[in-house]
């Protein structure tokens, strides 16, 4: 069965891939989403809607701290006041004038473990590993994902917690089995607990969730060895949905990390196992989108798929007016989803025909 996707905007938009994959668009705690852009040694804020709106200049601009690091991510105060980085040996707060309103040094992300600096703050070290950073919906704490080094010289990493308006360490929970390639943290709609997914190559995936009461760090591990990356939140109840390392299948969690339903991808024409890519989420509280194009013989015999969001079951795929779409998608949790075309630099949102 085919569902009609019907094309609610387009935007031409430099640099919008990011959207689709990666730390670039961020969602706030009331459902809102913002485009983070980095342009020529500038972190550019967008309001979504509004971009789409045909709103050019941005809400707000901060200089990048380290113009030379291209990893680690960013997150902006609900405001947009200040924005956040996280960087190779520190987790720094700019307002937009550029002024440092704060930093938290740590270890450095490169290697080897414990290798010695010039003294120059805008040094880039070997290797691209990386931490994250995501400031609370209520933009009074950020949650950053950090190295430290041990007296043998071993990276260690821990999950921190820190005052947003000064940096001060309020918790610090020890990650340690954590070999980290690059981490990302979503914030659950509830305003509450806080996702930390960590890629390890060729070692895995780890996946965290924690909840800050007061003074008190609860934690709770729930990959359990099953090597699943965290995709996505769901909008309107406390779980979410994961992907397998290698595409085998899709689950839905509640969030003690219990299994609520599971979906392997249909086999299709091509001889190779099917399976889901990487980038999946919730469309809406209903619906879940996800796609099937990285183990496709041929890129234009991937799919994009629509799901129950409450038993995985799935509803079709989706036919696009004007021919298929072979790039990822990303969807938004408010009805639609985003695609971005690379030939010609546009953002497209869509939904489903009818809704």
């Amino acid at each position: 069965m085919s569902i009609t996707a019907r094309l609610r905007d387009s935007v031409k938009l430099p640099g919008g891939a990011a959207l689709i994959s990666g730390s670039a668009l961020e969602r706030r705690g009331d459902g809102s989403r913002r485009a983070l852009l980095r342009h020529e040694g500038e972190l550019e804020v967008h309001e979504l809607d509004e971009l789409f709106a045909g709103e050019r200049v941005p809400a707000a601009v901060f200089p990048l701290p380290w113009p030379g690091w291209r990893h680690g991510g960013q997150s902006v105060s609900p405001g947009g006041e200040f924005a956040v980085f996280a960087g190779q040996r520190a987790v720094r707060a700019v307002a937009r004038d550029g002024t440092t309103l704060w930093e938290y040094p740590h270890a450095c992300w490169g290697h080897p473990s414990g290798h010695p600096h010039t003294g120059d703050a805008q040094e880039v070290c070997a290797g691209w590993e990386h931490g994250s950073c995501l400031v609370s919906d209520d933009g009074r704490l950020v949650w950053a994902h950090v190295a430290s080094v041990s007296a043998a010289q071993n990276r260690r990493e821990h999950w921190v917690v820190l005052d947003a308006w000064d940096g001060g360490e309020l918790a610090r929970l020890p990650l340690p089995h954590s070999e980290t390639s690059g981490s990302c943290q979503l914030s659950h709609p509830d305003g509450a607990h806080i996702g930390l997914s960590i890629g390890m190559g060729q070692d895995g995936v780890l996946l965290h969730w924690a909840r800050r009461d007061g003074a008190e760090l609860g934690s709770w591990d729930v990959n359990q060895d099953l090597d699943r990356i965290l995709a996505d939140v769901h909008p309107g109840h406390p779980g979410f949905l994961t992907v397998e390392h290698g595409g085998s299948d899709l689950r839905l969690h509640a969030l003690d990390g219990s299994v609520l339903a599971r979906r392997e991808p249909e086999q299709g024409e091509d001889e190779d196992p099917p399976c889901w890519d990487h980038d999946c989420g919730f469309v809406d509280a209903d619906t879940v989108l996800a796609s099937t194009l990285d183990c496709a013989d041929d890129p234009a015999d991937g799919r994009h798929w629509l799901l129950d969001a409450r038993t995985l079951e799935i509803r079709g795929s989706v036919d696009y007016p004007g021919g298929p779409v072979d790039g990822y998608a990303r969807p938004l949790g408010d009805g639609s989803w985003l695609t971005y075309d690379d030939a010609d630099g546009t953002l497209n949102r869509w939904s489903v025909a009818g809704a």
